[in-house]
């Protein structure tokens, strides 16, 4: 019996050293009834479910994953959904909080975790009216193309890329003075893989110690060596 009591203990402890590392999603979407909501991640370049929860009359639940450093999670409602439609965050270990509605799930999203999330979304604030533009750019040009307004076209597409430069240099900007978070190559990954070389590696060279062994870190180092062999 003590033996028992023992292992028991011990089996406790372990089980909680091990809960240390896991990511704790508690989210809360207003209206919803039944479904199934999923946890997401990148895996090898493929969007993978990690967790998911039926729900059936509470809105309010908990999901997990394993993490070993800071990285982007998706919290989805559909296992085929676009971009578009899920919500994206960047995880730490411990618990993210988030807060939203079944009608706009996405762009009602409050989120609490991560100090990393708080540099994502300062970054997001920063090039929204970039991306904002962007859009209208796109529209605009569509417009032009079928009125066969040739000048407005060309003016429009020198604004483009002249708005693309802009976005680049916002973003490598950014990443420099985050040196220090793992949102850094995540950016220089995802908003500016097809940058000059030179950018990126700038990028890379900057990070901190901490950073470099992070998830991103290490592709972000990968990608640029890659690059750097394939141009020799």
């Amino acid at each position: 019996m003590k033996k028992l009591l023992i292992l028991l203990v011990a089996t406790t402890l372990l089980s909680c050293g091990s809960n240390d590392n896991d990511l704790t999603v508690k989210a809360h979407i207003k209206d919803l009834k039944k479904g199934t909501v999923y946890l997401k991640k990148v895996q090898d370049t493929v969007l993978v479910t990690v967790d998911s929860i039926v729900i059936n009359g509470n809105s309010s639940f908990e999901l997990h994953s394993k993490i070993e450093s800071p990285e982007m999670f998706y919290l989805d409602l559909d296992k085929k959904s676009t971009e578009q439609d899920r919500i994206g965050f960047f995880a730490d270990k411990g618990i993210t909080e988030i807060k939203t509605t079944l009608k706009n799930f996405v762009y009602d999203a409050e989120i609490k975790g991560s100090k990393q999330q708080e540099v994502l979304e300062n970054y997001r604030d920063l090039i929204s009216k970039v991306n904002n533009r962007n859009l209208e750019i796109i529209k605009e040009k569509f417009e032009a193309q079928i009125a066969k307004d040739t000048l407005k076209y060309a003016a429009l597409q020198n604004e483009e890329n002249s708005s693309l430069k802009r976005k680049y240099l916002y973003t490598v900007n950014f990443a420099l003075q985050h040196k220090d978070s793992e949102v850094a190559p995540f950016l220089a990954l995802s908003e500016i893989y097809n940058a000059r070389i030179d950018l990126l590696d700038t990028i890379n060279k900057s990070l901190t110690p901490k950073v470099k062994e992070s998830k991103y870190g290490k592709e972000l180092n990968t990608f640029v060596e890659t690059i750097r062999k394939n141009e020799k």
